[in-house]
């Protein structure tokens, strides 16, 4: 089942996810006349940048949520557009010159059915570019939502909850990667931790996306009294002397490309 996200809140609790994007499209190289999937497009805010970059191409972002592509829409144009999708039934043949994602292919559970259909989505000498979590990423969040999952109070919610993230090892991708059939495969860790300015900015980021699939099985009346838990303990867990907030960030980087 896809997860559901507010697209006007992820705007505003996005500001590392954009960092990672906007660095990684810097290092694209692009022409100006590729067509450029991007999977898992959220607000659509880097797929609007693919598309300056390719005044001559076109560009397709695709997103699960509604609440995402809703907002995404927002910024159409000629050589940009959004199809509300799940990766899972991606549908192309032979279409783009790039397949992108950034900070969102761990959503995806199964990534040995997504490779295939991003392989088969590209032409010939076409590339893979994808950023998403890793071993390893959110430790502070994981405990502590793991924490009050645990917590008498909300452990009748969660019998049978389907974990929502999928982040493996360098040397699991890699062997994943290959075995799906592309050609030339690069896959590399990065150590992306980061300081939250403040407490504010941490919550915004437990709050839209992270918290959002847990609260989706969490009756309202018990809803508010879960996220509390969990914030407050995200407080405790991540706050420095500084005011700023610590957390572990881990990447996979991917690059490949159908032979």
């Amino acid at each position: 089942m896809a997860h559901e996200f507010n697209g006007k809140e992820y705007e505003k609790a996005s500001a590392h996810q954009k960092e990672w994007g906007a660095r990684i499209i810097a290092e694209l190289e692009l022409k100006g006349t590729e067509r450029v999937l991007d999977l898992g497009c959220g607000d659509g805010a880097l797929t609007a940048r693919l598309a300056e970059l390719v005044p001559r191409g076109q560009v397709v972002g695709i997103d699960a949520s509604r609440g995402m592509i809703e907002t995404a829409r927002e910024k159409e144009r000629d050589n940009l557009h959004f199809l509300l999708k799940d990766i899972y039934n991606l549908d192309f043949s032979d279409e783009f010159d790039l397949v992108f994602s950034n900070a969102a292919l761990h959503w995806v559970k199964d990534h040995g059915r997504l490779l295939v259909n991003v392989r088969r989505a590209l032409r010939d000498g076409g590339k893979v570019r994808f950023n998403f979590a890793a071993a390893g990423n959110c430790v502070s969040f994981v405990t502590v939502v793991r924490e009050a999952m645990a917590d008498a109070r909300f452990s009748g919610y969660f019998s049978g909850f389907d974990w929502p993230w999928y982040m493996p090892s360098e040397q699991e991708y890699e062997a994943l990667a290959r075995k799906s059939g592309f050609g030339k495969t690069r896959v590399w860790g990065e150590n992306a931790d980061r300081f939250f300015p403040d407490v504010a900015t941490m919550i915004k980021w437990v709050d839209q996306p992270s918290l959002a699939p847990f609260l989706r099985v969490v009756a309202d009346a018990d809803g508010k009294a879960f996220r509390d838990y969990v914030v407050e303990r995200m407080v405790e867990e991540t706050r420095q002397d500084d005011g700023t907030c610590f957390e572990t960030f881990r990447r996979i980087n991917v690059l490949a490309e159908k032979f």
